[in-house]
């Protein structure tokens, strides 16, 4: 866990940092946006359809608002190429998103841009989701059991487009202050339970997402003699006013609601993090990109201990993701056809 102080600076700085409007052209490509119905996810598919994206899923748990969201691009854009579809994805269920990529797999030609945003911050304490915490589920298990299970389509798309994909996915500044106690059990993912430090849950879910994406990174890089087709990393878009947090406001967290009503950024400024992630091409690649620059994720995540650590987590998802959906690690290694 880094210094307090050290990270109040380090968030500060990344808090108060501008971040310029995208102007990346996504003219004749595929994207997919999670959790996209509202707060950063509705943006950044804002922006993806303003810069002229050919085809723009929007994954969202209820269709309903996806819907909404749908209606509130199009009629918040003057003119409007792209083709917007609202498809059901609930991160709590791996029946609903080995669904949703088979869909993508039968539907899709090609997928250019894999923005993983969906995520639950919850400190009930008390729900599970397919025999895990329920943010474990979400934030994380699902998450990669997407990213893996869509990895054939985006190398596909790599060879036949000459392009590189994007796969980023959202973590958090959060994962600075994260304990992670849970490293130290023989088994990490059967370690997190419902109840306990519930506001440790989150930042660390987050913390596995940049352990998890490295890794990946990593794996792809060896699989493909070093030059992975996919770009894959990780993106703090720093603390914005979104519904994510409404839990945590209704219970009393009143320094944390001044402090976003005052310097957090809105959605829209949010999302252009989002953005700038995934047009960050190689220079990005494996990397955590923090509130629109590269910079160094917690000195955990950088330690002998965390190199161990991450590869620990690495080898219990792709058993846990094996079990889920039997040979979706093999697409890691897969050779683009």
């Amino acid at each position: 866990m880094i210094n307090p102080f050290t990270a109040a600076w380090h968030f500060l700085q990344g808090q108060l940092r501008p971040i310029p409007v995208p102007t990346t052209s996504y003219v004749g490509r595929t994207v997919i946006v999670t959790g996209a119905n509202g707060g950063l996810g509705l943006e950044a598919a804002r922006h993806f359809a303003r810069l002229g994206a050919a085809r723009l899923i929007l994954a969202c748990r209820s269709t309903e608002r996806g819907e909404t969201a749908k209606a509130d691009i199009e009629a918040s854009l003057t003119t409007i190429s792209t083709a917007i579809e609202v498809w059901p994805l609930d991160l709590s269920s791996f029946d609903s998103v080995q669904n949703f990529c088979r869909r993508a797999e039968s539907e899709l030609e090609r997928l250019d841009v894999l923005l993983e945003n969906a995520a639950l911050l919850s400190i009930s304490g008390g729900q599970m989701a397919e025999g895990y915490e329920i943010q474990v589920t979400t934030n994380v298990i699902s998450t990669f059991l997407m990213a893996l299970m869509l990895l054939p389509l985006m190398k596909k798309t790599a060879t036949r487009f000459n392009v590189e994909p994007a796969l980023t996915v959202v973590s958090s500044e959060g994962h600075l202050w994260a304990s992670f106690v849970e490293k130290n059990q023989p088994r990490i993912f059967e370690a997190f339970r419902p109840g306990g430090a519930m506001y440790d849950r989150y930042m660390t879910t987050k913390l596995l997402d940049i352990l998890i994406a490295r890794e990946l990174a990593a794996q792809l890089d060896a699989a493909s003699a070093g030059a992975s087709p996919i770009i894959v990393n990780a993106v703090n878009p720093g603390l914005c006013k979104s519904s994510l947090f409404r839990d945590v406001f209704l219970v009393g967290q009143f320094f944390l609601s001044i402090f976003t009503y005052f310097i957090g950024r809105t959605s829209e400024q949010g999302s252009r993090a989002l953005l700038v992630a995934v047009a960050g091409g190689r220079e990005t690649h494996g990397k955590y990109v923090d509130c629109g620059k590269v910079d160094d994720p917690s000195s955990f995540v950088l330690s002998e201990d965390g190199k161990l650590v991450q590869r620990r987590v690495w080898d219990e998802l792709m058993e846990i993701l094996e079990n889920i959906e039997p040979g979706v690690s093999a697409n890691v290694k897969q050779v683009p056809s």
